[in-house]
């Protein structure tokens, strides 16, 4: 009951926990410092680059994909601009074009009704998670660190989040069975693992291919589903074949967000969700009952922006790899740069600080001999112009209190170098 007297005030205790979930705290904490410093180069927030923003490729791709409903559809005028503009399919309108992509750039072959269209990554990941939580004893396996708006998704179903190590290849098979057993243990039932096998938020990391077919036969042996996110999979010179693309069982549900590829005021991701779910009434699979969801969380993506990205699909031949060449170039330019300061400044120090060497991707995780605090952060801003992301916002339950993530995404090769100066002064000041 609300707390007060006579009004409708409330107290914590009244609103859902999520609310109040300390990774969305910090983050508000990392806007604020931004804000508060508007000079300090940031490597803080995984943005894509806003170098080659042109409002006329809004209005350029939406004409595309407006001329592909009459060419290839063969719908007349009023049609074309009812798919547009009025309300649209639950499963989206571009799922077609989706499922050509993926046969192009990940040699993912998908039946395109096993497609969900969604509102970006995180409500793909939401509706997955109100899906598998059936029971209060169903729980969510969850490589640690890892992306927050993940376990944030949890939080809000009510999901428990069971923290798998990632070690040094992306994950750690040992630690996933014994996490595993300890649910089971516990009277809970692991439904899936969450994972980011390509260049992961936070730490850059890539699975090996060796360690990705290890993974599907665990997960086959344990009976659990992979959640496998790609946000940035495309964006690498050295790419592996995803999980979806290696799955033989239909063990995989691959979560993509065009983010970080076309336009990330787009807002518009995808599920493939192929998995049979044996009714009363016969067989349908996963993308059904998420499209079931949806229908009362958005109602369905804005087909304006579905139109958006239908048409740069449509213009770059469905082959996004290509068509983002030259911002996998500056990202790996910026990486290089990162890199190749940390090496000049601290190469010689075995044991003080070590980072990751991403293969593609956004970030770098770097490792530092003191405890990464909040007030640090805020010392970085004010007294050497740089920010940073404190590594322990990505831990499940604990770690990261000597880490940092670096994004060089959405810098220019120019203030990525002046950044990590300033960042490697900050470092060797704290180091001595």
């Amino acid at each position: 009951m609300p707390s007060g007297t006579n009004t409708g005030d409330l107290t914590s205790v009244d609103i859902h926990g999520s609310a109040w979930d300390p990774a969305a705290t910090a983050m508000t904490f990392l806007n604020e410092i931004t804000m508060r410093y508007p000079d300090a180069i940031s490597f803080a927030a995984g943005r894509p680059t806003e170098r080659w923003f042109d409002l006329h490729d809004i209005t350029r791709h939406v004409e595309t994909y407006c001329a592909y409903l009459r060419s290839e559809v063969g719908l007349d005028e009023e049609q074309v601009r009812r798919v547009v503009m009025q309300y649209g399919r639950t499963k989206g309108i571009i799922h077609d074009l989706v499922a050509r992509q993926l046969k192009v750039d990940e040699q993912i072959a998908v039946d395109p009704s096993a497609l969900v269209i969604t509102v970006g990554f995180q409500e793909g990941v939401l509706l997955v998670l109100r899906a598998l939580a059936s029971t209060p004893h169903d729980a969510l396996l969850v490589v640690s660190p890892s992306y927050v708006g993940v376990t944030g998704a949890a939080r809000l179903v009510d999901m428990p989040v069971l923290a798998v190590n990632s070690g040094t290849g992306g994950i750690d098979l040992a630690d996933l069975r014994r996490q595993h057993e300890l649910a089971v243990a516990q009277g809970l039932r692991p439904r899936a693992l969450y994972i980011v096998p390509d260049f992961a938020n936070p730490t850059g990391i890539t699975l090996d291919v060796a360690l990705r077919r290890q993974l599907l036969a665990l997960a086959t042996e344990l009976d659990i589903l992979v959640i496998e996110d790609n946000p940035y999979g495309l964006l690498g010179r050295h790419r592996l074949p995803t999980l979806k693309a290696l799955d033989e069982d239909r063990r995989v549900i691959y979560i993509g967000s065009y983010a970080k590829t076309i336009h990330a005021g787009a807002r518009v991701g995808f599920v493939v969700a192929d998995q049979r779910i044996a009714t009363g009434n016969g067989t349908v699979i996963l993308a059904d009952a998420l499209a079931s969801l949806k229908s009362v969380v958005t109602v369905n993506t804005s087909p304006i922006a579905q139109a958006v990205v239908g048409g740069k699909l449509i213009d770059s031949g469905f082959n996004l790899v290509r068509a983002s060449r030259r911002e996998t170039d500056l990202y790996e330019r910026n990486r290089d740069i990162v890199l190749a300061g940390l090496t000049r400044q601290f190469g010689r120090s075995p044991t003080d600080i070590a980072w990751t060497t991403p293969a593609g991707g956004f970030f770098v995780a770097v490792s530092v001999p003191f405890h990464v605090t909040d007030e640090l952060l805020e010392l970085s801003a004010r007294d050497f112009g740089v920010l940073w992301t404190p590594m322990r916002y990505f831990y499940t339950v604990g770690g990261g209190e000597k880490e940092i993530r670096l994004s060089y995404s959405s810098l220019t090769p120019e203030t990525a170098a002046e950044g990590i100066r300033r960042l490697t002064s900050f470092v060797a000041r704290h180091m001595t």
